[in-house]
C-alpha cells in the first residue's frame, strides 16, 4: 500500500473496517486515539500505550507551539523522538483551543490573532500557512487544517460564517502543506445544520479539484468537527449518518472530540473510522471508570469492601491485578496512582471496544454486535 492510501477491508452496513499506512506504522480502523495534548498522555508512558494497543496518539499544535516550542521539537528530531513514542501521531491544528477562548483571539479572513494568556500573555498571529508550517515542524504523521469551530447554541449566521471561513482556510492549508510523509485532513464544519455540512464537504472537494489541477495534492482524510460542543447528545446523530454518507468513501473519517463508549459504537454504525477525546483520562483522574456494568464512580462507599476486579469482563492489567477496594482507597486518598490506573483501564476499554467493533465488521456481524451493546448495562456510560 502507498502511504495514506485507504484500503477498505470490509463493510457491514455503513460500518467500515479499513487499513492505511503512515510513516510510523500501519493503522487499522475503527480506532480510538488517546489524547496527549502536551506530548504526553497524562499519567501513561509510551510503553503502556504500546501495551494497551494504542495505534495513534494525538497532540495539540497550539500547546506545543507555546511550550516547549517547535525549535525544541526540531532539535530533538520531531515530536516522536521528543516524547519517545514511535507509533503514528496526529496533531490537531489548535483552532479549537483558540476559538474556545474568545476573549483571547480575533479571527479575520487572513488568519487569527490571539493572546496566549494561559501561558505568558504573548501576542501571536497565525495564518493557515503559518499553521501548516508549525505542524510540519512538529512532525506528526497526520495534521489537521486550521478551522473555526463555534459552540452550541449559535445563530445560524455565525455557523455559516465559520463554516465558510473553515473551507477557505482548508484550501489554503492544502495549497501550502508540503511534507509528503504527512497526511493532511480537511475538516467538515456546519454545526447542527445538515445543509451547511453538506456544503462544507462540497467546498472542500472543490478545493481538492483545484489543487489537483494545479499539480498539487488532495486531502488524505477528513475530520468531522463542530459536534460535541454543548448540544444535546442525540442532536449529533440527527445529521451524522448523512454527513458520513456524503463524504468520500476512499478517505478516513475522523469524528473529533467524542469519547464515551456508546457514542463510539453508534458513530461506527454511522460510518466513522477514527475518534479522539480526553474523556477516558480526565474521568479516570476523577475516579471514574468505564465498565461492562456501566460507568463506575470509585468514590462510592459500596466499593470499600469490594475485593473483586474493577471489571470482571476486562482483560487489562488493571482489572487483572487491582481490586475495586484498593482503587477506591487510592481515589479517596488522592493518590496519583489511582488516576493513572483508572486512566489506563479507560483507555484500554475504548481501544478494545474498537477492536471488537472491527472484528464484528470483518465477520459481517456488526448489527448483532451493535444490538448486544445497546442492550447491555455497559451502554449506560454517561
Amino acid at each position: 500500500m502507498s502511504l495514506f492510501e485507504l484500503q477498505i477491508d470490509a463493510q457491514d452496513g455503513a460500518a467500515r473496517a479499513t487499513t492505511f499506512e503512515t510513516a510510523h506504522g500501519t493503522v487499522q480502523t475503527p480506532l480510538f486515539m488517546p489524547v496527549g495534548t502536551h506530548a504526553t498522555v497524562k499519567g501513561i508512558t509510551p510503553e503502556v500505550l504500546a501495551e494497551i494497543g494504542a495505534q495513534i496518539v494525538l497532540a495539540n499544535t497550539y500547546h506545543l507551539y507555546m511550550r516547549p516550542g517547535t525549535d525544541v521539537l526540531q532539535e530533538a528530531g520531531g515530536v516522536h523522538e521528543f516524547m519517545n513514542y514511535h507509533g503514528p501521531m496526529l496533531t490537531d491544528s489548535g483552532g479549537f483551543q483558540l476559538f474556545s477562548l474568545e476573549h483571547m483571539m480575533k479571527p479575520g479572513d487572513d488568519g487569527v490573532s490571539f493572546q496566549a494568556r494561559d501561558y505568558d500573555g504573548s501576542k501571536h498571529h497565525w495564518t493557515p500557512e503559518d499553521n501548516m508550517r508549525i505542524q510540519e515542524e512538529i512532525g506528526a504523521d497526520i495534521v489537521m487544517q486550521l478551522d473555526q469551530c463555534v459552540g452550541y447554541p449559535a445563530e445560524r449566521a455565525s455557523v455559516e460564517a465559520s463554516t465558510k471561513l473553515s473551507w477557505e482556510w482548508g484550501e489554503r492549508c492544502l495549497r501550502s502543506h508540503q511534507r509528503e510523509d504527512q497526511a493532511l485532513f480537511g475538516i467538515v464544519q456546519g454545526g447542527m445544520h445538515l445543509d451547511l455540512r453538506l456544503e462544507s464537504i462540497r467546498q472542500l472537494r472543490a478545493a481538492e479539484d483545484r489543487n489537483l489541477a494545479a499539480g498539487g495534492r488532495r486531502f488524505d482524510g477528513f475530520g468531522i468537527g463542530g459536534y460535541s460542543v454543548g448540544e444535546p447528545h442525540e442532536l449529533m446523530f440527527e445529521t451524522l449518518p448523512a454527513v458520513c454518507e456524503a463524504m468520500p468513501q476512499d478517505r478516513p473519517r475522523y469524528l473529533m472530540g467524542v469519547g464515551n463508549p456508546t457514542t463510539l459504537v453508534r458513530a461506527v454504525a454511522a460510518g466513522v473510522d477514527m475518534f479522539d477525546c480526553v474523556l477516558p483520562t480526565r474521568t479516570g483522574r476523577m475516579g471514574t471508570a468505564f465498565s461492562s456494568t456501566g460507568r463506575m464512580n470509585l468514590s462510592n462507599a459500596k466499593y470499600t469492601h469490594d475485593h473483586g476486579p474493577l471489571d470482571s469482563q476486562c482483560s487489562c492489567s488493571v482489572c487483572q491485578n487491582y481490586s475495586r477496594a484498593y482503587l477506591r482507597h487510592l481515589v479517596k486518598q488522592g493518590e496519583m496512582l489511582g488516576g493513572i490506573l483508572l486512566s489506563q483501564h479507560n483507555l484500554f476499554y475504548l481501544l478494545n471496544l474498537m477492536r471488537q467493533a472491527r472484528a464484528a465488521i470483518l465477520e459481517g456481524s456488526f448489527d448483532a454486535f451493535y444490538e448486544e451493546w445497546m442492550a447491555s448495562p455497559a451502554a449506560n456510560d454517561y
